[in-house]
């Protein structure tokens, strides 16, 4: 793949103390499988000098002890790893987790749900089914701690974000845009729409995996309605039921 003369994948210096190996210049299903791939093989070797990595849509971002491993070393080392296999048709990591979270989709909970079902060319009945019916990825975690962004959703959904902020969405909000859902971990505005509420908690101080979820999990996004959720509110973790995938 080729961008302005780039060819993907390609490693950039990030710093005086980061390298990105990138493999798309945005999101696509392959391009973010091979981000987790390859972080996890990364973390798996355990290179000395390597103090963090981390995962994006379409990118893994390395941050080492430039004192203990020089740039030329680190590149050098990437190159062969990334020359090992095509990482654009990777099996994604062991130890991934499926996670069912009970969702009310639209009504006074999440209002925009018809404004977005519309813009998909859908009924709501419609939206919802493909919604909920639809297993997506967590294709990259950000904004705030253990926030995920998951996708791709059917190409219906490719919708754009609101032209205007939604001055605030509550913890637990799913929101939707360009085939992607985030799912909110705190009460924030946002420029996507609506579409469904949860009571899942994100992030868990206390907990052994303090962040319920990772990239490369996997998530749907089941319907309740209010009743059942405000059920789920007074549940640990807002209902959700985890099990590994094999």
């Amino acid at each position: 793949m080729a961008l302005d003369g780039a060819i993907f994948p390609i490693i950039r210096t990030v710093g005086v103390d980061g390298m990105l190996v990138s493999f798309g210049d945005r999101l696509s299903e392959p391009a973010n499988r091979a981000a987790i791939a390859f972080r996890a093989e990364l973390d798996a070797q355990g290179w000395d000098g390597i103090e963090e990595s981390s995962s994006s849509l379409v990118s893994c971002y390395v941050r080492f002890d430039p004192l203990y491993l020089s740039h030329a070393a680190l590149r050098t080392r990437l190159d062969a790893l990334m020359s090992e296999r095509d990482w654009l048709g990777a099996d994604l990591p062991h130890g991934r987790w499926l996670h069912r979270i009970p969702t009310v989709y639209g009504g006074k909970l999440a209002p925009q749900l018809g404004e977005a079902a519309a813009a998909a060319g859908l009924s709501e009945s419609e939206a919802i089914a493909s919604l909920s019916e639809t297993r997506v990825r967590v294709t990259a975690l950000g904004f705030s701690p253990g926030q995920p962004y998951l996708g791709e959703l059917p190409e219906c959904w490719d919708i754009p974000r609101q032209q205007a902020l939604t001055p605030k969405v509550p913890k637990g909000a799913l929101v939707v845009a360009i085939r992607q859902l985030v799912l909110f971990g705190v009460t924030a505005p946002t420029g996507w729409r609506h579409v469904g509420q949860t009571a899942a908690t994100l992030f868990r101080v206390e907990a052994e995996r303090p962040f319920l979820l990772a990239p490369g999990d996997e998530v749907v996004f089941a319907p309740i309605d209010e009743a059942a959720f405000e059920n789920m509110r007074h549940v640990p973790g807002g209902g959700v039921h985890s099990e590994m995938l094999a």
